[in-house]
Formats: C-alpha cells, structure tokens, sequence
C-alpha cells in the first residue's frame, strides 16, 4: 500500500533528498567537480521544492529517525517517559534488554543508562527545533531572491507551519525538563541559558498565537497531517492547561470543541487503526503521519518508535518482537466498573479497586470498562481481528506481566504492515495521535472543573463514556466481527459494563469529587498514549501517586507484582522533572560565549 501520494507532508528524508537532488540535476555527478554533488546547500534548496522539502523535515522528525536523535527515547509517542514513567505500564520485555529503559522504570534518571535514552530526546526535539527554524529562514531567502516563487498564501501557511512545530517541539522539552533554552529563526549562538519553566511556556504560546494568525483553517492543499489554525488553537488550548491558565484555557478550548472541524468517532475502535480510509479521521486534531511500503527500503517512515511494542511472539500474533511497553496490572485493575452503576471502581470502591494480582484472562470476567479491550491484549481474548491472544506472545512474563500494547498494532486485514525492514511484521502505519479530539474534550472538561462549572464537565465525560459504549472488542476472527455492538451475544471473554454519569451523581457534586472523576477518565481513555506521566506532573500528583502505585494502593502493590519495583529508586520532588542530559550541559558551555545551561533542582 502507497500512502506517500496521499500524504505529501510525510515524505521520508531519503526521499525527500532523492527528490531534491532530481531537481538539482545529477547528470555531470561522475565528472563535474566544481561542487560536491548531492548535498544539500542554500543554493541547491532555494526553491519552492526545496522549501517545502525543508518543511517535511521538520515534520518528519516527530517520531524516531535514523538520523539526529535517533533512538527509542524520541518515539512519538512518548512512551519510555509518560507510560513506563507512570502507573500505565511496565518497560516489558526481559529484565536485560534496553538498561536505559529499565533505569527510567527504576525512576534512576541520572543514571549512565537512563542519561542515553534523555540525550536522544534531547537531540531529537531541538534537531527538530532546528528544522523548523531551519524551514523559516529559507522561506524568507527564496522569497527575497525569487520574489513569486512561491504564492502568499503559501508563504503564510508555510511560515505558519514551521512557527507551530517550533512551538510542538518545544513544549515536548518543556515536559520533560520544564527550563528549556527557547531557539527561533534569528538565533545564530546555540549556547543559550535555561529560562525558566514560566518564561519559556510563555514563549511557546507567543508562537502558536503567531502560527494561529497565519494559517489557514484546513490544512494547506487540503493535506492530511498538516497543521491548521484549529490545530494550532487546540494544542494552545493543551498548553495553557499546563500553565494553569484555566479561564484562558476554557476560552480557547470552548472555541475547538464548539467551532472546530472535530469530533468524536463513532466507535472506539477506528480511535487506532492501520486502515486507511478510517485514518485521520474526525477525531484526529495532529498525529504523527506513520507511512509503511510507501518506497523507503528499511521501512523507516512506519511508526518506527513503537516497532519493540508489539507482541514479541507467536505465529499468529501481529509482531514477532519484542514485547516492550507492556499494560500494568494497576491499570488493568483501572478499568473495572461497579457491577450496580457501570462506573470506575477506583471512585466507587477506592480502597479495593486494585486487589486483584492474577492474570486477567478470558476465564476471569469482573465487569470491566469495553476500553480496556481496545487498549491491553490479554490471554485468551481477542485482539483486534487477529483472533484469541494466548500466551505465547508474551516475551518474558516473570519481567513484564500478562499483557500487551495494543493501540498501535495494525489490524491483520488492514494491509498496513510493513514489507521490508528488519522484522518488518514490526513496523506498520499506524499514526501515532499526539492530539486527539477527546483528549481535548477532557482537557475542557478539566477546565470547567477549575472554574466551577461542574455539569458542563460531566456532560462532556458523559459524551465520552457514551462513545466508549457503542461498539466492543468482538470475536475478531475476521475484519467484519472485529468490533461487535455493546452487549453481543458473541462476546463470552468479558462482561463489559459501563454507564455515564447520572444527574445528582456525588462523582459531581463538589469541585474535589469532580476534579477526579474527570482525571480519572483521562486515564481510562488515554490509557498507553504517552499522556500519564505529563498528566500526573501537571496535577502535582508524581510525588503521590507514583509512590503509591509502587508501594500500595487500593489494594495492590507493584513491588510485589514486579519485584524489581522493591528497588526503586524514591520518587521525590525532583523527579517532576527529568535531568538536562549532562553531555548536553557539558556542550552548551564549550567554546567561549554563551551562558550554557543549568541543570534541573535535585539532579
């Protein structure tokens, strides 16, 4: 399947050079030494070709690339630092494999290990930084000395664009290490000192208010994967929820919700999927265009982060390595309803919802939330449509518990998996939401919370739970049965219950009440996403929470479901924030001038 001439923006970079160099001219490469040839300069880019080329690279280094920052620390999906970080999940696999991942589990962030996987997010996020800035500067140069090459209404969405992923690739350090050096186009001493966590968040809205009055309503050309000024407004709407601005917030998320080109899907299940024509759907706000067998040879423009996720065995299983990021038993047990009232069983029995510590397989059949069928592959239940999952896609139980990722798997009749590559079954085209609309639902709903609107906040988590009920994870012996409607007959591994809210409901009653009920559904729905960890930050919960999934809470605990959790490390106030990458330090303050960077408190 060819998704390349349907997504333009998600052109790989060996493509992209293979492009250029086509415009460039190649035909005196073996006897024209005047000028290197095939590198990629201000001459050879100054084109609308090559300006859009730039462009694409900027995008193209949302998810892991084999060039700057390449490693599993700067997967799209931030799941090393929002899911293993969390309660949400296990780093999986065996004990062995990947110590980076391993130290970040055992929240020890400054460890050698750790300090690996934090330099390749660094790199990542200002490679992607630099590209934008990058795309900003020739714009401006081709339109100085080709004035018409490129149409204003270009130059403004162009421009728009590459100002919002500055913003996107900043606020992702911001998360992670909150006083982050901000870099824009006129910036030439790379040097910079920190600013701080206010100032710098600050900065990230200042240019995606820039990028709202420059871009278009629909993406530009009408491709998919492009920001637009609806994408721009719902990722300020996320940002000023950071920064606690919950009155600004409630303003610029009523305006998305209400206003916007978005909404929920119809069912739970076409939220993740390898189909094309359900792909990009309504419910998409930005995501990470993942494209399999579109011409690059190792199948890198796949969602490349994600391919250790997927069930490591098996031969009927959709991986075949290497079972990373594997589902909690915490939150498993997460999403078990109350028998009586179709609600959470962490709001109705919170001293008891997580007691239980065996596998819940097909043979185990508490009411549970339909979601955690759509999220967690457990034994003997159907995954997706590739029939019953069963024990043998399990890398290392005794490591990485029960359970396995499943949002980012592609169905088997999607024809989404990748051809080449090295485990090719590993790589697929599954784009990877870094913004959905019912994350922004609930971002609102969170805002109303704060201001005291609390039946506009249960409203909109009704509207959530509602879609949650519509259809469920089916026999999934064929494309067709892969989601059945709520209560078939044909679903015999589950006993799915769920129920929104009622009117006078005490989940709503008082601002406290309602403050976690809407956090809790965030977890329900966003469960395995890379949201978990920045959530808990933003709450003030890492220092609680965490410490509780560890040692004890309702009823379990994970250091005596997963034994190396005894040794952890205690999570304290400094774990809010990961560690600057210490060679990144060390290099800021190389050279003469520049003030350099300044590490994190505590680290």
């Amino acid at each position: 399947m060819n998704k390349v001439s349907k997504r333009p923006v998600l052109i790989g970079m060996a493509v992209m050079l293979c492009s250029l160099g086509t415009l460039h001219g190649c035909k005196n490469f073996l006897t024209d030494a005047a000028l290197p040839q095939g590198t990629l300069d201000q001459g050879t880019l100054g084109t609308k070709a090559g300006v859009e080329g730039s462009l694409i690279a900027a995008y193209r280094q949302l998810d892991y690339s084999n060039g700057v920052g390449g490693g599993w620390g700067s997967a799209a999906s931030n799941w090393i630092w929002a899911s293993v970080a969390s309660d949400d999940s296990y780093k999986g696999s065996t004990a062995s494999d990947q110590p980076g991942i391993t130290a970040v589990e055992a929240y020890a962030w400054s460890s050698p290990d750790a300090q690996g996987d934090l330099n390749d997010k660094w790199k990542a996020t200002y490679e992607g930084i630099s590209r934008s800035n990058a795309a900003i500067n020739l714009l401006r140069s081709v339109i100085t000395a080709k004035p018409g090459e490129i149409l204003p209404v270009d130059q403004k969405g162009i421009e728009g664009e590459a100002t919002f992923l500055r913003a996107y690739f900043h606020f992702e350090a911001w998360k992670m290490w909150g006083n982050i050096p901000y870099y824009r186009e006129g910036d030439t001493d790379f040097r910079k000192a920190n600013l701080t966590q206010a100032a710098a968040i600050d900065e990230i809205i200042k240019d995606l208010d820039a990028a709202i009055a420059l871009l278009p309503v629909s993406p530009r050309g009408g491709s998919v994967g492009r920001a637009s000024q609806w994408t721009a407004k719902a990722l300020k709407g996320r940002v000023q929820m950071y920064k606690k601005d919950f009155a600004g917030a409630l303003v610029t998320l009523k305006d998305v919700v209400n206003n916007g080109p978005y909404a929920l899907e119809s069912s739970y299940d076409k939220v993740w999927t390898g189909i094309f024509a359900q792909e990009n759907g309504k419910e998409t706000v930005f995501a990470y265009q993942a494209s399999a067998n579109d011409g690059e040879p190792n199948g890198n423009n796949a969602n490349f982060g994600e391919r250790l996720n997927l069930p490591n065995g098996g031969s009927s299983s959709p991986g075949g390595c290497c079972g990373f990021h594997q589902p909690s038993q915490n939150l498993v047990n997460f999403f078990g309803t109350d028998a009586a009232t179709g609600l959470p069983m962490s709001l109705t029995a919170p001293t008891t919802w997580n007691t239980n510590n065996a596998n819940l397989d097909a043979n185990l059949k508490p009411p549970v939330d339909p979601r955690l069928d759509w999220t967690v592959g457990r034994d003997g239940v159907p995954y997706k449509d590739w029939g019953p999952e069963n024990s043998t896609w399990v890398r290392d139980v005794a490591n990485g518990g029960f359970y396995e990722a499943k949002k980012n798997a592609a169905e088997k009749s999607s024809g989404a998996i990748s051809t080449v590559g090295w485990q090719n079954t590993q790589l697929n085209s599954v784009n990877i939401h870094l913004l959905r609309f019912a994350d922004v639902m609930l971002l609102l709903a969170e805002a109303e919370v704060e201001v005291g609107s609390l039946p506009n906040a249960m409203a909109l988590v009704n509207q959530i739970r509602t879609r949650a009920k519509v259809r469920v994870q089916g026999p999934g012996t064929t494309a067709a049965n892969m989601a059945v409607p709520y209560g078939d007959a044909s679903v015999t591994w589950a006993n799915y219950n769920i129920s929104t809210y009622p009117a006078g409901s005490p989940f709503f009653a008082t601002q406290a009440a309602a403050r976690e009920a809407v956090r809790t559904e965030r977890r329900l729905e966003l469960a395995m996403e890379g949201q978990r960890f920045f959530d808990l930050r933003r709450w003030g919960q890492v220092e609680t929470v965490i410490p509780a999934y560890i040692n004890g809470v309702g009823g379990g605990s994970e250091k005596t479901r997963r034994l190396y959790l005894a040794n952890a490390a205690t999570v304290g106030t400094k774990h809010t924030l990961y560690p600057i990458p210490s060679i990144q330090i060390d290099l800021s303050k190389g050279g003469t001038g520049g003030a350099g960077l300044t590490q994190n408190p505590g680290w």
